[in-house]
């Protein structure tokens, strides 16, 4: 009798197991991402949307994706001011308190900083922006979804070219710094276009990080006939340089990419109305209020929490997030969960395409290789203000390709 006592229990504990989801009965697998941020530097002013969009999409997989695989997501963000310095400094700390299998990058500095080191620590870099020349390399474990700047401003140069019916070189006067190793970077990979192509004459006004007035550099280039004005920094040069536009009675486009785009500069400036025919360049979505990504943004609005208001920052959040994601899902079919480290996510980048619809469409169609790093043909988009409204300028725009600078 006291044996079937015994069966009956088993039979009993093996029918409440098997009534649990899978998910339930396993064991799941806490993984960590060490995630960029700048909360008190020059993009202070534009990380909240960018960070609620980030966290939004990684709970969202955690909650539909991960719960399945038997893997959760630990994330957490540091500050590193946008400082190559700061984020040398603060690395090895992240490294001792996560040991991430992923590190979601900010920008230029996480990647001069971190690019020699990465190989040795075996974990990536992901980033949610376009790439640099000097990152821009096999063997990497920094990987961008988007092309270089240089690409993107390109693909803008060669499509306001033909729609101002250009004849010769278009006048180019790109605003840039010395500050960051980024910066630098934009500046002299526009330069090494205008000698690889012919559609610009590429001019560089050097400031500070962060100008309060920019009248002098501005009227300048002006008078020396400038006809847009490329500004891949932040939004206080896009402020500065559009009130010295407007002191001189000059309407000049002025060309900004994602992090520094049209809303954010506009609500700088003063509204989205002073930047009437100006753009924003870059080879992810736009924030329009249709298709794929709008959709998954009411999902992340309605069951995850996201406060974010649905513009460009927000995008490039929700972007960088399905980016780390679908890299580590990928690691994980390809090794299983209790397999999963830094290197297993690399080599699921260089191995795995990551399809255009595994992003809702947020990305293009992405295909690594140990050669490739990042995107080096394709497409972008562009924005526009048009009656003080946010509008699509062009889809589908292909970039130029272009040599290492």
């Amino acid at each position: 009798m006291r044996h079937a006592h015994r069966w009956l229990a088993v039979l009993l504990v093996a029918a409440a197991l098997a009534a649990l989801p899978l998910a339930a009965v396993a064991q799941v697998r806490t993984l960590n991402v060490a995630s960029l941020a700048d909360f008190s530097g020059p993009y202070a002013d534009v990380m909240k949307p960018l960070i609620a969009g980030r966290n939004a999409a990684l709970d969202w997989w955690n909650a539909e994706v991960g719960a399945k695989l038997g893997v959760k997501l630990n994330y957490k963000a540091y500050d590193t001011r946008y400082d190559t310095a700061q984020v040398a400094s603060l690395w090895p700390g992240i490294k001792s308190e996560l040991n991430p299998v992923a590190v979601m990058g900010l920008g230029g500095p996480d990647v001069a900083a971190l690019q020699q080191r990465l190989p040795d620590d075996k974990i990536p870099l992901l980033m949610s922006t376009a790439g640099y020349g000097y990152a821009w390399k096999g063997a990497s474990w920094v990987f961008n979804p988007r092309p270089t700047y240089t690409h993107e401003m390109a693909g803008f140069i060669e499509w306001y070219h033909g729609k101002i019916g250009k004849k010769g070189r278009l006048k180019v006067t790109v605003v840039s710094s010395e500050a960051s190793p980024a910066y630098v970077d934009i500046h002299k990979g526009l330069q090494a276009y205008g000698a690889q192509h012919d559609k610009a004459e590429i001019e560089v006004i050097m400031t500070e990080v962060q100008p309060t007035d920019l009248s002098a550099q501005v009227r300048r280039a002006v008078n020396a006939g400038a006809e847009a004005f490329l500004i891949p920094t932040n939004t206080a040069v896009v402020v500065a340089a559009k009130r010295a536009l407007q002191a001189l009675g000059k309407k000049i486009p002025v060309v900004m990419s994602s992090h520094n785009g049209l809303i954010a500069s506009g609500r700088a400036v003063g509204g989205l109305a002073q930047m009437e025919g100006d753009y924003e360049v870059y080879a992810m979505a736009l924030a329009v209020e249709s298709g794929p990504p709008f959709e998954f943004y009411g999902k992340l609005k309605d069951k995850y929490g996201l406060k974010a208001d649905w513009n460009v920052l927000t995008v490039q959040g929700i972007e960088q997030s399905l980016f780390v994601v679908r890299a580590i899902e990928n690691a994980v079919k390809k090794v299983g969960a209790d397999k999963v480290t830094g290197a297993a996510v690399r080599e699921a980048m260089v191995t795995v395409p990551i399809t255009s619809e595994a992003t809702f469409g947020f990305l293009s169609d992405l295909k690594f290789s140990e050669d490739a790093n990042l995107p080096t043909s394709g497409t972008v988009n562009l924005g526009t203000v048009e009656g003080g409204k946010y509008k699509v300028a062009a889809t589908g725009v292909k970039f130029p390709p272009l040599k290492k600078w």
